[in-house]
């Protein structure tokens, strides 16, 4: 059973990301400020839940939150500032365009760069724990999803609609075969075991 928020009687946004561990496209996070007296029985950790369940529950919590907003960071962005730092900034650019301000934020994961004056907890495995941190994770990743599927169509040796970016063995080899592409992140060890083998650049 999740819990609905971790201060009774203060606005909590709960915020996660998607796409940390990829070699190619952006990272997304979410905020999502729900209701106080939120239930909903599906609402879990996205990884826990089938593709067709998220879609689902993204539709649920856009309708009922009474704030919601996606961040993204661009992987030029990411390999100008890290992928750590990347995870934050989108977090961030998440809570900037929430249209009803949070008094406390609830991050998944043990770090967190401080938002403002707002004060924070993270929570290890928090989207498993909380409410509002599970609704980021599912509209973080939808999200993703949809703009890696995207991305598959222009350029489809990836098999980014699959992966999603992440570093699968097909991926990988479609790398060493076809070079790579504007949307990798190029500070990545995009080859695995041999970063330097015949890695060609556009």
């Amino acid at each position: 059973m999740l819990l609905p928020n971790l201060n009774i009687g203060i606005i909590e946004a709960g915020c996660d990301e998607a796409g940390r561990g990829c070699l190619a496209g952006s990272v997304y996070a979410a905020a999502v400020i729900l209701p106080p007296d939120f239930k909903n029985d599906l609402l879990n950790d996205s990884k826990q839940l089938t593709e067709h369940q998220r879609y689902q529950l993204r539709e649920v919590i856009e309708r009922e939150a009474l704030a919601w907003a996606v961040g993204i960071v661009t992987p030029e962005e990411i390999d100008k500032i890290n992928i750590l730092n990347a995870s934050f900034l989108a977090m961030h650019r998440a809570i900037d365009q929430l249209k009803v301000r949070p008094e406390h934020l609830l991050i998944d994961g043990n770090r967190f760069h401080k938002y403002g004056d707002l004060p924070h907890t993270t929570i290890v495995k928090g989207d498993g724990k909380y409410l509002s941190i599970a609704a980021a994770s599912i509209l973080a990743k939808t999200y993703r999803d949809d703009y890696m599927n995207a991305l598959h169509q222009e350029y489809p040796f990836y098999d980014w609609s699959k992966n999603k970016g992440y570093p699968t063995k097909k991926h990988r080899e479609a790398i060493r075969e076809h070079g790579t592409t504007p949307y990798h992140r190029m500070t990545f060890n995009l080859l695995g075991e041999n970063p330097q083998l015949s890695l060609k650049f556009e």
